[in-house]
């Protein structure tokens, strides 16, 4: 099942379960580079996406950006509030996003339906399986191929698919968002992108966005040294 599906899964039985005990909630819509909330701001709700495109971020102690995540329909959003009441990292929309707050409260009452319990608890440790293995290539390859990884998952995370394997990434990301995903610099980025359109990983797309050609793409990690 791809993540895609997955988030349908998990939005048809949050929306409802959330019906059936029909009070908490409310629709929020935030503005395209908005936050949704800052790190270290605290908070009680999680947010479902509805529509648009949401990204997380967090700051390292030099002031450096990272770029944690992309969440887009059917994600859940903001449970790290969950912990302490606190967010660790901060959410911006990425366009015009609309999303359902949802207080901890109904959250947990909610989650007595037992196949949203199910769903939620595959949600959050497929979330963990994703970390655990971007973390692996964090450590383990070069500059890079972190971005080619990221690449790959981003396609399969906001991608659409198109024959021949191609997938056209249905939200543009800037190379500082790249770099802050991978750990590099902008311009390290923007060499690397060239050299995988030179090997025919990455195509010309609509307007600005960017085809990825998945194949090619995992031909070069599975050959990497």
């Amino acid at each position: 099942m791809t993540a895609t599906h997955a988030n349908q899964g998990f939005h048809a039985s949050v929306q409802s379960a959330l019906q059936r005990i029909g009070t908490g909630t409310s629709v929020v819509r935030v503005p395209r580079g908005k936050l949704l909330y800052a790190a270290g701001s605290r908070g009680s709700n999680v947010y479902l996406v509805l529509d648009g495109y949401v990204k997380t971020t967090t700051v390292s102690i030099s002031g450096k950006q990272c770029l944690l995540s992309i969440h887009s329909p059917g994600d859940l959003v903001g449970e790290s509030c969950l912990l302490n009441s606190e967010h660790y990292e901060s959410a911006t929309a990425m366009t015009p996003a609309t999303l359902r707050r949802i207080p901890q409260s109904s959250l947990f009452k909610a989650l007595d339906d037992q196949d949203l319990y199910g769903d939620f608890l595959r949600l959050l440790t497929r979330r963990l399986c994703e970390q655990q293995q971007f973390i692996t290539h964090l450590v383990t390859d070069n500059c890079e191929q972190r971005l080619a990884f990221a690449l790959l998952r981003l396609a399969r995370k906001i991608g659409v698919q198109q024959p021949g394997g191609r997938v056209v990434m249905t939200q543009r990301l800037t190379q500082e968002e790249l770099a802050g995903m991978v750990g590099t610099t902008r311009s390290r980025v923007g060499f690397f992108l060239k050299n995988f359109r030179m090997r025919g990983m990455l195509e010309p797309g609509p307007g600005s966005l960017m085809t990825v050609n998945v194949p090619e793409l995992v031909k070069f990690l599975n050959t990497r040294d």
